[in-house]
């Protein structure tokens, strides 16, 4: 199989090439009319708002018989998962709280996966946030972004591994997608040559209201990168999703400032793909896609190279530097031991 990591990376300028073709000419690949998700139990983090609530919606529609909706305000989850119920009254919608400003927010929830659920078959990680000013978490001292994107999502997603190993169907690995962008394939990474690279990317003082978001995503393609040599696709595909830029969302909700809020709302309406089209890149990754797409990160619905920086000596290096910072910051939970236990039958 031919993985992200084994294509050449991408020479075509991301402006205008790459972004016209991803936004405008590329086609979704819609699952098969026979695509039937009974019996199968899927969880969405951010699941009751844009492109969490629609990929809910095209889950449910392929018959998915129970929904997880990880959310941080339980209230809206449940305004959302009444919309649900109405219209798929035979599936079981549950709303959990999963608060990803909170590392023991992130373990409960984890826990509650593996006590509650017999069987867990989809994981989509679609929570995240993107802000113009800097934003600091004040239970972890982290960035905002920094936090929500990476750290948070790779701490649910070490956890989840083994469960999803242990609960998954038999004979079929589970599949856990996390959200990415193709806006990293464009990323500058100011902070790069900053070692250790984390106190970096906390510091108010080289935040980048321009590369901040971008730089939270691809450092998920840097921990990939090294975590699909510990899972085995027969246990857990693992890959990533771009839905490109959709209108409409809620992702730029913290954003500060009228007139930022206005941009990219307008940008959205001339630009931006519809919620339903941008919600299918995760469906595609997780009903259509099969092992070939293990470590791989999906764009315009198709196996693309990583950015090209993970390619050099250079990104060779920070990526090296990613993982190990990674797996210190998650030393509390034992990281490294729950990725080396993936190998074990």
């Amino acid at each position: 199989m031919t993985g992200s990591k084994d294509l050449a990376p991408s020479k075509a300028p991301f402006f205008p090439n790459t972004f016209i073709n991803n936004q405008f000419r590329a086609h979704p690949q819609w699952p098969s009319k026979s695509t039937d998700l009974s019996g199968q139990v899927a969880i969405i983090t951010g699941g009751n708002t844009g492109l969490g609530f629609e990929s809910a919606i095209q889950l449910l529609e392929l018959k998915l018989s129970h929904l997880i909706m990880a959310v941080r305000s339980l209230d809206k989850g449940e305004v959302a998962a009444a919309t649900m119920r109405t219209k798929f009254p035979n599936a079981k919608i549950e709303v959990w709280q999963l608060d990803m400003c909170s590392y023991e927010s992130v373990q409960v929830f984890a826990r509650k996966a593996e006590t509650s659920l017999a069987r867990i078959d989809i994981v989509i990680l679609n929570a995240g946030l993107a802000h113009l000013e800097y934003h600091r978490v004040e239970r972890t001292g982290h960035e905002e972004a920094f936090q929500v994107n990476y750290l948070s999502t790779i701490l649910l997603t070490v956890l989840l591994l083994p469960i999803l190993k242990a609960k998954r169907r038999s004979g079929h690995p589970a599949h856990l997608t996390i959200i990415s962008a193709a806006l990293t394939l464009n990323c500058k990474f100011p902070q790069q040559n900053s070692n250790p690279l984390f106190p970096a990317l906390d510091d108010p003082e080289q935040f980048n209201p321009n590369e901040n978001y971008v730089v939270s995503k691809l450092l998920a393609h840097m921990f990939l990168w090294n975590l699909v040599d510990y899972v085995s696709a027969d246990d857990v595909i693992i890959n990533l999703a771009d839905p490109a830029f959709v209108r409409g969302t809620s992702l730029a909700r913290d954003v500060d400032g009228i007139l930022a809020k206005i941009a990219i709302s307008m940008f959205g309406l001339i630009a931006g793909r519809t919620p339903k089209v941008g919600a299918s890149c995760y469906v595609d990754a997780v009903a259509n896609k099969g092992k070939e797409s293990h470590g791989c990160f999906l764009m315009s619905w198709k196996i693309h190279p990583f950015p090209s920086l993970l390619y050099t000596p250079e990104g060779k290096l920070i990526t090296q530097r990613v993982w190990d910072e990674t797996l210190a910051e998650l030393q509390f939970v034992g990281a490294r031991n729950l990725i080396e236990g993936m190998k074990t039958k």
